[in-house]
This record gives C-alpha cells, structure tokens and sequence, in this order.
C-alpha cells in the first residue's frame, strides 16, 4: 500500500475519534467527561496509568527498556468556550467543531499511537508515554503542578506537545504577560471639564504608545519570533454627562524566547512608567527555549522533513522547560482555526500526523 492510501486509511479512522472527542464538551474546568472517554478507549496492556489526578492522565510504558530514551506525547483536552459549534460534523473531508484544531486531533493521534504500541503494531527502540492533561486553556493549568509531583517524568527525554502546527515542527514558544493599567483622573460636569480631570483623555495619550507600535522582530537561533504588544480590553467612565474619574485596560505582551520575564516586565515600564498611571502586571508566563540540538528533534525533523518555524504563541513548551524537560510543537491542527468559530482539522493532516510520528518512532531496520 502506497503511503498516500495508507495515510488516507488512517485519516478516516482518526477523524472518527477526533469527532467523538469533539463531541464530548470540555471547556476548561469541566474536562471530566472527555477524560474519562480517554481512560475508556487508552489501552489497558503495556501502559500504566502513573497518575490520574487534577485533570492530568499520565500512561508510562509497563516496563522500560534499558537504554531507551523515554519520548512523552502530550495534548490538553480543554477547549476555549463553546460557540454552537458543538457537537462537530465531518464535512468535505475535514472534522469541524470546538476543539478539533486545538487540539483534539492530535489527542486522537495520541489515542491511536497507544493502541498500535499496545498492538505490537509498531516496533520502536524507544519507551513512550503519553500524557493527556486539562486546563492548558487558563491560568494556572494543570501541567506544572504535574511536573512537581511525578518524579516519573525526570527521565523524559523529549516532549512532544501535539499543538496545532499543520504538522510542521514549531520550536519555541513566546512568553505571554498581562498586564493591567489604570489611569486616575477627577470627575466633574462634562459642560465644566476644566473642573475635572479626564481619566479617557489622559488614556489615549498614554496607550498611544502601544497602539503606534511596530512588530518587533527577533532572531533566536536562526528563526524569527516576532514580538507583539495590545491593549486588549478597556473600560472606564460612568455617564455621559460626567468626566470620567478612572480608566482600566489590559496590555498583552507577547515577547520571544531571547528575554526573561523581567525583560519584559521592564520593556513594559519603558513604555508606560513615564505617564501618570498605575501598571499592575496580573500574570507572566516565560517563553519556551528553542530547542533544535537535542538528538530526538534532529530525528523527529529528518525522519519526516519536516518544516522548522517558530511558535508564535505560547505553549506547554514553556511549562516543560520549567520542570527540565525539552520540549517541541507539533500536532495536525491548523493554527489558523485554533479558537475559531469555524474551528476544524482535515482527515488528510490527521491520517499525516499519525504517519509522521510512526516514522520517528519506528526502530531502524537492521
């Protein structure tokens, strides 16, 4: 069988899983149902359910072989909310529903890989585990208290996090801050505004700073991540006949591997420390490092030539590089329709996913 058939075979298997899962809603806090289908369909032989607990499922080989590197698979079952596109529809050739993108394609992929590794349907000279988690969709999830707690997860050699790449390799993530400005002024009539001070006003001119700013781009190891800073919400003011007295917006910086948090936090004071406002830095989760020398990516990358870009967005990544862990993008789902409305995944970049990591699994031939 020619690997087009064979990747059109397996396509249409995996788009019946991914609609099942798309079909079960899983919106960040409520993952229970989604986690128990994955416990029902994972394979009960070769793998041992080393943690299931706050929305974490953890598979690790029965037995490790000695010498193997141990390669984690992870996906979140999550989903951002629901936007009546639940439940989901096969429609010309691709799975269309909340999730099917980001990121329950490849949780599928995950599923079918475990059963053909249970199966003996695929020979490899490394150990997998795979790693089914929640709440990757908010702040905090449930990966980090994960890493904390397994002592298991020390020997992982490589985590592939199956986020929506279209199947290329993604390397990296951004580091994502969110920050809160609030701008004071003093109420009064609007027919008497000299007697006030205009909170909206003064706004404008601060946050002037930010909308007029160009995107920023850097190269980290030969890849250009691109840095990004919006106000993303904003709110202030009371009636119309009144001077608005106070001013609250959010400011989201995405910023590339080559900086630390407190690049950030500072860049975020150079920008804004010199107007008369208040800056409140709500949350600042650190990039993902580039990871390209480890020996698994390099054969993860030749094994299916893969394309290698930069993940402009944050991810999991991050989270692993904190707990030690190298760590890589790649999953069949478009990033293009991650959190989409018309949210969707092509039977063709499922049934290619799943042959892209058999090929890096696969032992070689003697």
């Amino acid at each position: 069988m020619s690997l087009p058939e064979r990747e059109r075979i397996t396509g249409e298997r995996l788009a019946r899983t991914a609609l099942a899962l798309v079909d079960v809603p899983s919106v960040s806090g409520d993952e229970d149902a989604v986690l128990q289908r994955i416990r029902r369909d994972a394979p009960r032989s070769s793998f041992v359910l080393s943690d299931d607990h706050d929305t974490c499922l953890l598979y690790l080989p029965a037995s490790r072989r000695r010498g193997a590197p141990l390669v984690l698979f992870a996906g979140h079952v999550d989903t951002v909310p629901i936007a009546a596109n639940v439940p989901g529809a096969i429609r010309d050739g691709e799975i269309v529903g909340r999730g099917a993108s980001d990121m329950k394609g490849g949780v599928a992929v995950m599923l079918s890989l475990m059963q053909a590794l249970a199966a003996g349907e695929l020979a490899t000279d490394l150990d997998a585990g795979f790693l089914f988690f929640g709440r990757e969709e908010v702040d905090p999830s449930a990966l980090l208290p994960l890493l904390e707690r397994s002592r298991s997860l020390d020997e992982v050699s490589l985590a592939v996090v199956m986020e929506p790449t279209d199947n290329a390799l993604e390397v990296g993530c951004l580091g994502n801050l969110n920050a809160t400005v609030t701008v004071r002024g003093v109420a009064a009539h609007s027919a008497r505004p000299w007697l006030g001070e205009n909170a909206v006003h003064q706004a404008i001119k601060a946050l002037a700073s930010i909308a007029d700013l160009p995107i920023r781009e850097v190269e980290v190891g030969g890849l250009t991540y691109r840095e990004v800073i919006n106000v993303t919400t904003i709110g202030g003011g009371v009636a119309a006949n009144v001077i608005p007295d106070r001013l609250e917006a959010t400011i989201n910086f995405r910023y590339a591997p080559s900086h630390t948090p407190a690049d950030a936090e500072q860049r975020i004071q150079e920008l804004l420390g010199h107007h008369r406002l208040e800056v409140r830095i709500d949350s600042n989760a650190p990039p993902g490092p580039v990871t390209v020398d480890n020996p698994l990516v390099r054969r993860l990358r030749d094994r299916g030539a893969l394309d290698v870009r930069p993940k402009q967005a944050w991810t999991p990544v991050a989270e692993f590089a904190q707990g030690g862990i190298d760590a890589v993008n790649f999953g069949p789902g478009d990033p293009r329709y991650a959190h989409a409305d018309d949210e969707r995944v092509s039977v063709a970049a499922l049934g290619r996913s799943y042959e892209l990591c058999t090929a890096f699994l696969a032992a070689e031939l003697p």
